[in-house]
């Protein structure tokens, strides 16, 4: 990007830290916010070097930060980045805060509501009802109103977490990160995240992330989405003085071409329509920056950082290069192998509390057994493009390893670009379409 570019881009995360900090103090919300410094510590794939470069890039983007020979917090003894004035806090509880006061400033808040269709006149609900509006802005993590364009700059990842109780003052307040594994990657080397939350008098939460893989790939190196968890807690008790686990979880994050996300005018579109997307696991600040760009884009105010996060920019250098190679090839290659085995599945072969691609009359559908020995069958084809679904055993859940859709076991969509159910056929639907067969 240019180290002009760059100092605007660190710039505006430091801007987003600072407006969260000013809202909470100015509506009294509660959310855990605190200040503390964050350490980028090297992993045992990569080279020392990796450090010495970061740092020069570091100071080019303004960014105050040390190299340390020994990373305070953990076990193993390894180099790191020390960055000073970093900051934490609970999300949820701060996004309960600024819905509290919306409604306070006499604004409101619809939940439930599905937006079935949306563009630059507005929203139509599922229900029929029509929302006019001057302006529209869609934040739905992967854009629901954009069929092509943004999903050819970005790829959808899935990210695993686990939290781990660990004794109060055994380790200090701060961020962790490494350099990533290289050994998994050269390319794209997955990294690990940790941070730690409050839990009760005697213990404290370490919440530790990482083990990213393309949605719907994860079996492409021979590892499950359950094994991901191992592979995370594994890593995390080399390093850090746990108890034991006491929660899991996975999320989605969209990594874009150039790993910036995409916020401003939805590409090809009427000059009311915008987007944030892209956030690359940074959801936190590029929600603020969404906010704060959005806004003046909308008042017709000058805004720095409007070319920086342009959504209509394509730059295909080295790392577009590594994107295209690394992630579409990996899905072109699942595309190509996953759905041959199909016909040697029958539905009663499907074991309880799994699902698999069958193919019934011609058609290839998905069918999952839940605990209970019900079985449920859904279209196979993604609703968006048409791509063939993914069983992740992790969540229960169908995902699409194209663009990142994501379904319940009977279909429903919980994550976009698909913004349209599968279709749902009963246990006696699909048994008879397998008989005839």
């Amino acid at each position: 990007f240019g180290e002009e570019q760059i100092r605007l881009i660190a710039e505006s995360q430091k801007t987003a830290i600072d407006f969260i900090e000013r809202t909470i103090k100015s509506h009294n919300i509660e959310c855990d916010f605190e200040r503390l410094d964050g350490y980028l510590f090297l992993h045992p794939t990569d080279k020392k070097e990796s450090l010495d470069k970061e740092l020069k890039a570091i100071h080019k983007a303004g960014i105050e930060a040390v190299l340390l020979p020994v990373t305070p917090g953990l076990s193993e003894i390894t180099s790191c980045i020390k960055f000073y004035d970093q900051a934490q806090f609970h999300p949820l509880k701060y996004l309960k805060g600024l819905c509290d006061a919306v409604q306070k400033m006499g604004g409101l808040i619809y939940t439930n509501t599905h937006a079935d269709k949306i563009d630059h006149e507005g929203v139509v609900t599922k229900s029929g009802y029509k929302i006019q509006a001057d302006n529209v802005v869609i934040a739905t993590n992967s854009p629901v109103n954009n069929k092509f364009v943004m999903h050819l700059k970005q790829y959808p990842y899935r990210t695993y977490v686990i939290g781990a109780r660990i004794k109060k003052g055994s380790i200090p307040k701060a961020l962790w990160w490494d350099t990533g594994d290289f050994k998994v990657n050269s390319k794209i080397p997955p990294y690990h995240y940790v941070r730690t939350q409050k839990l009760d008098d005697s213990y404290d939460l370490l919440i530790c992330g990482g083990e990213d893989h393309p949605v719907g790939i994860a079996d492409e190196n021979r590892i499950s989405e359950e094994d991901h968890y191992s592979l995370l807690e594994y890593w995390l008790r080399q390093r850090f003085p746990i108890v034991d686990i006491i929660y899991q979880w996975s999320g989605q994050v969209m990594e874009p071409m150039d790993s910036l996300a995409y916020i401003g005018k939805n590409p090809v579109d009427k000059d009311n329509v915008f987007i944030a997307t892209g956030d690359s696991g940074n959801g936190m600040t590029n929600g603020i920056i969404a906010g704060i760009l959005i806004t003046d884009l909308i008042n017709g105010k000058e805004n720095a950082w409007e070319k920086i996060y342009d959504p209509g920019r394509f730059k295909l250098f080295s790392k577009g290069n590594v994107f295209f190679r690394e992630v579409v090839g990996g899905t072109i290659a699942y595309l190509k192998n996953k759905p041959r085995d199909v016909k040697s599945i029958e539905l009663a072969s499907i074991p309880i509390d799994e699902g698999k691609i069958v193919e019934l009359e011609g058609k290839k559908v998905g069918a999952y057994r839940d605990k209970s020995d019900t079985l449920h069958v859904v279209g196979a084809e993604c609703s968006h493009l048409k791509c063939i679904i993914k069983w992740n055993n992790s969540e229960k859940s169908w995902d699409c390893p194209c663009h990142g859709s994501r379904y319940t076991f009977d279909g429903k969509v919980i994550n976009g670009p698909a913004n349209t159910d599968l279709p749902y056929y009963s246990e006696n639907e699909a048994n008879t379409s397998q008989n005839k067969k």
